[in-house]
């Protein structure tokens, strides 16, 4: 699993490659507490190559979601596969984020 931070002004935009399964989520989380700690602004999950997501992987996103909603903040998940559309769906996700294609 690999996690690609950029921030740009108020924006900060993940980019997440490969598969976010309970393994690799410990290594996420710890990747994106700079993020969660500065969610103020916009923040962009970039799902275009996020082949597989799990609970756990769910988690941290709903992590980010909250504390980005108790500091104003934002969260964008754009670009998922079919496939995890479908997870979004299913768990009822898709209500919870904003979603770019």
């Amino acid at each position: 699993m690999e996690v690609i931070i950029n921030t740009e002004g108020a924006q900060t935009t993940v980019g997440l490659v490969g598969r976010l399964d309970t393994p690799a989520a410990q290594e996420v989380s710890a990747a994106l507490v700079p993020v969660i700690e500065k969610a103020s602004g916009t923040t962009v999950l970039d799902c275009g190559r996020l082949e597989y997501i799990s609970s756990s992987g769910l988690r941290i996103f709903l992590t980010l979601r909250k504390e980005a909603a108790s500091k104003g903040g934002r969260v964008i998940v754009r670009g998922m596969s079919g496939n995890i559309r479908g997870v979004f769906m299913m768990t009822g996700f898709l209500n919870l984020f904003e979603i770019e294609d």
